[in-house]
């Protein structure tokens, strides 16, 4: 039997999760909250396999009581049901130690998927979250310079500034160089990124990372 509570401020959210989990018989309820501080409460009294949590609640939120839980009730695993697909708030969670996170507009099958995989010890992650989290790994990815292309310290010096939009004269005067020097830089960051003038380095910088 897996031991399972749910916590949402909106009861209504809460009688239908009852209802749609009613019929799993390996599926238990020891306890219902509307907000983070009764979920802990609740285990204060009673052993819970899962904490089924929403991220938004008053008094303590679910990213609050997870934190607290992951270190008193180390043994019940977290299952977060909401409709935040938002990579800061699945990414924080997951560095807390939840073990799945869904969204409420995904059906029945889903929930209880996660619930029985997680309580396997398996992690769960529904498919937009899933979806979610590798659009950001690719935008970090995008946006990282290029290993590819080997640029001196000098050269990553100047082309962070050209890429604030320095001028020749600003670059010269920061670095304490000659105007001459930060030319010279500028042709050889053109020859090795391989665009074709000053105006495509500066975007060539920023999508690179290197503007701050």
């Amino acid at each position: 039997m897996i031991n399972i509570i749910l916590a949402d401020d909106h009861q209504i959210v809460l009688d239908g999760l009852k209802m749609l989990l009613q019929e799993e018989s390996n599926i238990q309820l020891i306890g219902e909250a509307l907000n983070g501080k009764e979920v802990l409460d609740i285990l204060n009294r009673e052993q819970a396999d899962i904490a089924v949590l929403d991220v938004e609640m008053p008094i303590m939120n679910g990213i609050e009581a997870s934190e607290i839980i992951r270190e008193r009730h180390p043994d019940t695993k977290i299952l977060i049901l909401t409709m935040y697909n938002d990579q800061a708030f699945i990414r924080k969670l997951i560095e807390i130690g939840a073990s799945g996170y869904i969204l409420k507009n995904k059906g029945k099958e889903e929930l209880v998927e996660a619930i029985k995989d997680i309580s396997e010890g398996k992690t769960f992650f529904g498919r937009e979250v899933t979806n979610t989290l590798i659009s950001g790994i690719q935008t970090v990815v995008r946006n990282k310079p290029v290993k590819e292309i080997p640029l001196t310290k000098r050269e990553v010096d100047v082309v962070k500034l050209i890429a604030d939009g320095k001028s020749t004269p600003q670059i010269a005067e920061e670095l304490f160089i000659a105007h001459s020097t930060v030319e010279t830089h500028r042709r050889n960051l053109i020859d090795k990124t391989g665009v074709p003038n000053s105006k495509a380095l500066i975007k060539w910088a920023i999508k690179h990372g290197y503007s701050e």
